[in-house]
């Protein structure tokens, strides 16, 4: 039998050893990675092409949410998974708009994480039982409806994740170093998605993120 090769990205050694031990009791997985920080994953998937990435959802260097797109653009056939302390719907709804199969509260028995991975390899939805069923119901919904015709759905794919960087406080530099182009791209970006949200300046940039759930205080008390 062919085994789910897995990736596990945290930031904290004691939970990578200790996912590693669980996954290697399971006679259908397979640890191929590990990775300390959100940048470093989404590296280590692009050389490894594992099936399913299992992200911490608050890490250094990029969070998990901000690492699910990039992987998703780079190797759309990996599959991932957050681990995530947080029920916050806002949390849950922008993992699953990123391309996240899974989401999984660090709370919940560890036959969630196993049950979250083979669900993803499947290609399906894989929620915590405390989480909402109807989340993502109504997620899976909102993607046939026209979108928005303004707001956050305008933006691009790159602007989204422009965006999001630049609210958790990158320099132009580390944002075109993270996406892999140019800082003269990113001042488009940025001003493009200025323009579209009809925001001014950087204040009023994070007041929106805010707004809408793209961060929050509760991301970094993990």
């Amino acid at each position: 039998m062919e085994k789910i090769k897995v990736l596990i990205a945290d930031d904290h050694a004691v939970v990578r050893e200790g996912l590693r031990k669980l996954l290697e009791e399971q006679t259908d997985m397979e640890v191929v990675g590990e990775a300390t920080d959100g940048l470093l994953a989404v590296k280590k998937v692009k050389a490894l092409h594992p099936d399913v990435a299992v992200l911490d959802i608050a890490m250094p260097q990029l969070t998990g949410l901000e690492a699910v797109a990039l992987i998703k653009e780079a190797v759309p056939e990996t599959q991932v998974v957050l681990l995530s302390m947080h029920i916050k719907d806002a949390y849950v709804h922008q993992a699953l708009s990123s391309g996240a199969l899974g989401y999984v509260l660090k709370a919940s028995p560890t036959s969630d994480v196993l049950e979250a991975i083979r669900t993803a390899h499947r290609g399906e939805h894989y929620l915590s039982s405390k989480i909402n069923s109807k989340l993502i119901s109504t997620f899976l919904k909102g993607k046939d409806e026209k979108p928005a015709e303004s707001g956050y759905n305008l933006l691009s794919e790159r602007e989204q994740q422009v965006f999001r960087l630049l609210v958790e406080g990158r320099s132009n530099a580390d944002i075109a170093e993270i996406l892999c182009i140019s800082s003269k791209t990113v001042d488009k970006h940025r001003a493009n998605t200025m323009k579209k949200l009809n925001i001014h300046n950087m204040v009023e940039m994070v007041k929106y993120a805010i707004k809408i759930g793209i961060i929050g205080p509760e991301l970094w008390d993990e």
